[in-house]
């Protein structure tokens, strides 16, 4: 691999005009904001275009949110139910297709809180959105290579993922294919395997139908393709973005903005909000409520990463194909669409159930994972200068603060009882814990 594709990450910095600079005009009583032409064109009516062309017509302007559950997830026509966008011949690449050092690091984090919360006899590995299966396939190498340290445990991995696509993708490469659908329909899993190194797999739809227990819960890159609702602040108040159909042009879309308050205005809007734009994602609040009631009830840890921001980004909604940016109302059904991640509002949802941790930066916590030691080792094993190239490339891929190293963030939610601080909720600073936490402190084994 000489050449890396861009991952969104590193193309969030070459942001195409934000729909607030596509202001044109005054009509039918909402402001209207053009599609724009600044970014990649896909070009073409696609059936989901038509879909929501019909949608809007009947119903009126749709949200942000609704826009983006219908183009991502629609069962027909839903840009992650039949596509396989990862990797260079996709729309975007992700950091553990860059280098296998990252799963690595990741399931040494793991294996560190197992430790930390006294090697439990279950060890049940949740992944939300396991993409192609690569992050957790580089997981188990690591589980099998440790394997000692396992002794009596049961393992078990479970993904939760609804593309038919992908979950076919996944199967392939966590067990080479030997998989079987599960035809109980009384039962919520929908097809189970073993992995290569023998530990059984579940496919589920939804994180509720994964069973209750001690779980370590792991989300890259997953969070940030929730649905979202943008508002804007006028001075008539706080008003929702809507997409609404362009009426100079039947088959573009557009944004508006609402007449008047929408009931997501009311809801989701803080009364101490400082900024003039906000994107608010309830499906992540629903989903971190969820698992931090999990982990506050059954114990366990879930660690989440992903490019966001800690309540101080504006505009980040955005669409990418063939590893461009593309406009996100052009040719819907055909690219990715993403929103960075306020990890400010996840932490608020948690609702003080749980410790949480971050966010900080990629380059900060692999650094503190020891990826320096781990590419040291891997190159002196290199069998060719091919190889060495290859490792180093990705490793400067993950770290430099102008690539993945400042965009990715890493944010964890802990039981209050595994930190010395238990009446905390809130640390940021891991300089304040007696038991550091793996990444967010330097990671020491005994």
């Amino acid at each position: 691999m000489t050449c890396l594709a861009a991952p969104r990450s590193l193309l969030a910095a070459a942001r195409g005009v934000s729909w607030q600079r596509r202001l044109l005009r005054h009509h039918g009583g909402r402001r209207a904001l053009s599609a724009g032409s600044g970014a990649a064109d896909g070009g073409g009516v696609t059936r989901m275009l038509k879909h929501l062309l019909f949608k809007i017509q009947s119903t009126g302007p749709i949200s942000v949110a609704e826009y983006m559950r219908e183009v991502l997830t629609n069962p027909a026509e839903g840009y992650y139910m039949h596509h396989d966008m990862l990797g260079e011949r996709g729309d975007f690449i992700t950091s553990p297709e860059i280098s296998q050092i990252f799963g690595e690091l990741i399931g040494i984090w793991y294996i560190s809180e197992w430790m930390a919360t006294g090697k439990p006899k279950t060890f049940r590995l949740v992944e939300l959105g396991p993409g192609r299966g690569t992050l957790t396939d580089d997981i188990l190498r690591v589980f099998n290579q440790l394997g000692s340290l396992f002794n009596k445990c049961d393992i078990s991995v479970h993904l939760v993922e609804v593309s038919p696509k992908l979950s076919e993708i996944q199967a392939l490469t966590l067990t080479g294919g030997k998989i079987q659908a599960e035809l109980d329909v009384s039962t919520p899993v929908y097809m189970k395997g073993i992995s290569k190194v023998g530990i059984p797999i579940f496919w589920y739809r939804d994180l509720q139908d994964v069973p209750q227990g001690n779980g370590f819960y792991l989300a890259h890159e997953f969070f940030d393709a929730l649905p979202i609702h943008k508002f804007q602040r006028t001075e008539k108040g706080w008003r929702e973005v809507l997409i609404d159909i362009e009426p100079e042009v039947p088959d573009q879309l557009r944004f508006v903005l609402a007449p008047s308050a929408t009931p997501a205005t009311e809801y989701f809007i803080q009364a101490k909000e400082a900024r003039d734009h906000v994107e608010v994602c309830p499906d992540a609040g629903i989903l971190i409520q969820r698992l931090a009631c999990r982990i506050q009830e059954d114990g366990g840890a879930a660690l989440i990463a992903d490019y966001g921001h800690d309540g101080t980004k504006t505009d980040t909604f955005r669409g990418f194909r063939n590893h461009k940016l593309h406009d996100v109302l052009i040719a819907p059904g055909t690219a990715d669409l993403t929103a960075d991640v306020d990890f400010s509002f996840l932490r608020t949802m948690t609702q003080g159930r749980v410790a949480t941790l971050g966010p900080i930066k990629q380059q900060e916590f692999l650094k503190n994972m020891g990826i320096d030691v781990r590419l040291q080792v891997l190159l002196q094993n290199a069998s060719d200068q091919a190889l060495q190239k290859q490792l180093i490339q990705g490793y400067d891929m993950l770290m430099n603060p102008q690539k993945m190293g400042d965009r990715f963030n890493f944010f964890a939610l802990l039981p209050h009882q595994r930190l010395a601080h238990s009446d905390e909720v809130n640390l940021h600073n891991s300089k304040s814990l007696s038991t550091p936490v793996a990444g967010f402190g330097e990671l020491v084994w005994k």
